[in-house]
């Protein structure tokens, strides 16, 4: 089942290949965050999305939602590379360093947002299942990565359960809190009251943490009102709920998409002033560099 091809047999941290381990679903990473292996899944194996965000690495990005899922072939491989990582040669295959060696947590991401598949509620419980017939009292964290701008839909929050009920958190991405920003940084359309109604579902039905990608543009002005903003916007959303902490970071990997010229790495320093500031507001922060 596995693709041993030498010429692409080295894991790091900058190579997030969804075709690494040669299946369809099931991806491996070498995490930076995570400090090790984190086991991909992805829905959207059509690199369709309903955003385009400016510095998304998926080649040949479309507008669209997830295909069919083969559920069975989902089960399949999630079971057998699980088995290659825990049994088998894989370590020593993709040349991953001995201090990198464990599964640090199964992310459905991929190549475009995975709420969008009409199967995701079973797709998930599915998942966790095998997670736990697997990995035992060992398993690792069971992490939803999204854009959470479908979290309205019952089959999502229905997903939303079973990922709770399989002991997993939410990602929830916010780059931009103002609808000027989110068209420039998401190309998407929606409302500041959405954002905040779809994060409010997302932490009362499932651990949700916020995932940010702090970038630079060529308008530096802009990107300051901006941070200003976010700050407002998570200043109000944490008097309603309860939030884990928020994931802050900068661009690791080139963009594929038009405006990839005009990005620019925010600066160690500079993401470390914010997360300060974030901190500030009395919520947990993890900068990853």
């Amino acid at each position: 089942m596995f693709q041993k091809n030498s010429m692409n047999s080295k894991l790091t941290t900058t190579d997030h290949s969804r075709d690494a381990a040669g299946l369809q679903y099931v991806y491996p990473v070498l995490s930076r965050r995570a400090g090790g292996l984190s086991v991909g899944i992805n829905f959207n194996t059509n690199n369709a999305c309903n955003w385009r965000c400016i510095y998304c690495q998926v080649p040949g990005l479309v507008r669209g939602s997830a295909p069919e899922l083969d559920l069975a072939l989902l089960e399949e491989e999630l079971r057998v590379f699980l088995q290659d990582v825990l049994q088998g040669d894989f370590y020593e295959r993709f040349q991953v360093p001995g201090e990198l060696r464990q599964i640090r947590d199964i992310a459905i991401s991929g190549n475009g947002e995975p709420t969008s598949s009409r199967q995701f509620s079973p797709a998930v419980d599915l998942i966790g299942r095998v997670m736990q017939e697997v990995l035992g009292q060992d398993a690792c964290p069971f992490v939803l990565i999204s854009n959470g701008s479908l979290m309205h839909r019952p089959e999502v929050q229905e997903g939303l359960q079973q990922l709770q009920g399989h002991g997993g958190q939410v990602w929830f991405k916010i780059d931009s809190a103002t609808p000027e920003g989110r068209r420039l940084v998401n190309h998407a359309a929606i409302s500041r009251q959405n954002v905040v109604d779809n994060l409010l579902l997302s932490a009362k039905l499932c651990p949700t943490w916020l995932q940010t990608c702090l970038i630079d543009l060529d308008d530096r002005d802009f990107m300051i009102r901006e941070r200003r903003a976010y700050l407002q916007l998570l200043s109000e959303i944490l008097e309603k709920t309860t939030l884990q902490g928020v994931l802050l970071y900068t661009l690791a990997r080139p963009s594929q998409q038009p405006e990839a010229e005009r990005l620019v790495k925010v600066p160690p320093e500079e993401l470390h002033d914010f997360a300060r500031q974030i901190r500030a507001l009395d919520i947990p922060v993890q900068v990853s560099l």
